[in-house]
């Protein structure tokens, strides 16, 4: 199986910052972003190479993912063999790439990938999500098992007067993930059939308050229902418009995770705020970001 990671996107949200580095290779504490969504896709036992779908303008994902043999030698010479492995890490993944020319919506760039996929099941995980624990895949590959192999997306509860910002299921509520037994319909752990998936609806009308994550494991089919996709909402070719397409011949399932269980850092201050609430919990680096906020006085709201 393979994950498909979009990340052709300009990145405007962090002008002028993004306009020589692609928002991607945005560090959290000592990774780019798109290296935890790497790590996290190819964390499945079933996931044998992660697919990155760019742009030709951000020559710097290829050379990140790329070995750099003199760069490893120059730091094993010095001493700094630490570094030098995580140099050799991040250039041996098995990651592949493929190019969206122009900006034409999630779904065109997810269909760009369609060639390395070879009519199987994918996953898709969207590239300013971070999941530390790595665990949501694995979840979603555990419903579709149980489900003979269908469609599962990844979708989280959130306050009812804030779904006309979400892409938001429809469906009824069929069960539990093994050792969440006992979990609410929209607690972690609780399994839907999906009967229908509106774009942000208003309060009034939404048919639940369980909005779509940024992590999806799809069927062939919403793969062939790309191919002819016609343009939707921004005029944009919307994956949310074929799997909607889809359930008119195979089941879709969603799995309800914890909203606080990744860190959105799709904007300046997500980003901020991750790489604050990494660092606070990361023992590598707690100790030494507390007593550089306590040299400026501590932090207040």
């Amino acid at each position: 199986m393979k994950a498909i990671i979009p990340a052709a996107g300009l990145g405007t949200r962090f002008l002028p910052a993004t306009k020589c580095t692609p928002k991607e290779m945005l560090p959290v504490l000592d990774k780019p972003v798109i290296q935890y969504v790497v790590e996290e896709a190819l964390d499945p036992e079933e996931v044998d190479g992660a697919i990155i779908v760019t742009s030709p303008g951000k020559p710097e994902l290829l050379s990140y993912f790329q070995p750099d043999r003199s760069l490893e030698a120059l730091l094993r010479e010095r001493g700094k063999a630490g570094y030098a492995d995580a140099i050799a890490h991040a250039g041996n993944m098995p990651v592949d790439f493929r190019y969206q020319y122009e900006p034409r919506g999630l779904g065109h760039a997810i269909r760009s990938a369609a060639d390395a996929c070879a009519g199987e099941p994918f996953l898709v995980l969207l590239g300013d999500y971070v999941v530390p624990a790595k665990d949501i895949c694995d979840k979603m590959l555990e419903v579709s098992r149980a489900h003979g192999g269908a469609s599962v997306i990844a979708v989280a509860p959130c306050a009812p007067d804030q779904v006309d910002r979400y892409g938001v299921i429809a469906g009824d509520f069929v069960g539990t993930l093994e050792g969440y037994e006992g979990a609410g319909e929209t607690e972690p752990g609780a399994v839907w059939r999906i009967g229908g998936l509106v774009e942000k609806p208003s309060p009034e009308a939404a048919p639940s308050n369980l909005y779509i994550v940024g992590r999806y494991l799809l069927s062939p089919l919403v793969m062939e229902l790309l191919a002819n996709q016609q343009p939707g909402k921004g005029n944009e070719i919307q994956l949310t418009d074929a799997m909607a397409r889809s359930l008119d011949r195979e089941a879709m399932y969603a799995v309800v995770i914890d909203p606080l269980s990744g860190y959105d850092t799709g904007t300046p201050s997500g980003w901020i705020a991750t790489n604050a609430l990494m660092a606070a919990s990361d023992p590598r680096f707690a100790g030494e970001f507390w007593a550089a906020v306590d040299e400026r006085g501590g932090l207040e709201r």
